[in-house]
């Protein structure tokens, strides 16, 4: 907006108004649209089963009960299903680390022969939708190649391997290692160096605001991940939150769902507020716009 607005009309009473007013509105839209969710379900979370189905629409309870939040922790066991989230979204960002960052390492360090024809096939896979190879994914965990006939389903690795190569992830790797100077891997070589030895200790120490980013997007994916969870894990003891609840809610009360629900949504919020600096850093690292 700035670009449009010349200094002189700037300084104009009513320009600074009218823009004054603008941003303030663009900024309580953003502030609804991103806290309005969270404080959705604490409002629900606290308030009676009965006033919910009367009143959906109020804006706090009339009569805040906080007790419902550890009510449903102990009856929806909300904590045990919180864990296998943990290590299921632990190991799928494990994963999708390790492999992104050495795929990625290869792509614009190593510079392989074909090293353009496979970064192309790579890039190809973000225009499939998940759900084409979802049939094809779960033959897949029933029995594993090369491994004699092996099942992996109704395990962790059900999903941990699945996120292990991601599209995506590998862009910005790629993206932010192009931005490394090519002298540094020259002098590295002269000095010596190989690949394992530059990797280690030359691009992962750089790479600490790339890392932050895809960090949070694998955590959240994985955290929020639904349909792939529900169809490798059928034992309904091992489900993560996000597929529990939807089971849950089938014979337990909406305020203690809602509650579930709030409690759920917590920890990538304040990993995301106490990563941010980093995640904006990386986001700007890594050239992408929108």
């Amino acid at each position: 907006m700035s670009g449009l607005i010349s200094d002189s009309d700037r300084k104009r009473r009513s320009v600074r108004a009218a823009l004054g007013s603008t941003q303030f509105a663009i900024f309580l839209g953003v502030l609804v649209l991103g806290l309005g969710p969270i404080l959705w379900t604490v409002k629900g979370g606290i308030s009676p089963t009965q006033e919910l189905l009367t009143d959906p629409l109020r804006l706090w309870p009339s009569d805040p009960d906080w007790g419902i939040l550890a009510e449903a922790w102990t009856n929806l066991r909300i904590g045990h299903f919180m864990l296998n989230t943990v290590i299921l979204a632990g190991g799928s960002w494990l994963a999708q680390i390790i492999v992104s960052t050495m795929a990625a390492y290869a792509l614009s360090v190593l510079r392989p022969r074909f090293g353009t024809y496979i970064y192309g096939a790579v890039l190809a896979t973000l225009f499939l939708p998940g759900s084409v190879s979802l049939v094809a994914l779960y033959l897949t965990i029933l029995d594993l190649p090369l491994t004699g006939g092996l099942s992996i389903a109704n395990t962790p690795w059900a999903v941990w391997l699945p996120h292990a190569a991601h599209a995506f992830t590998i862009l910005l790797m790629k993206r932010f290692f192009d931005g490394i100077p090519r002298e540094l891997f020259g002098a590295a070589q002269v000095d010596g160096c190989g690949p394992w030895r530059m990797f280690f200790y030359i691009v992962l120490p750089m790479s600490k605001p790339i890392l932050a980013v895809t960090s949070l997007l694998t955590l959240m994916g994985a955290w929020k991940d639904f349909l792939w969870p529900l169809v490798a894990i059928s034992d309904g003891e091992a489900h993560p939150i996000s597929v529990a609840l939807p089971r849950l809610a089938e014979f337990s009360e909406e305020n203690m769902v809602i509650a579930g629900m709030f409690m759920a949504l917590m920890p990538p919020v304040l990993i995301f507020i106490v990563f941010q600096k980093y995640i904006v850093r990386g986001v700007g690292f890594t050239g992408l716009k929108g």
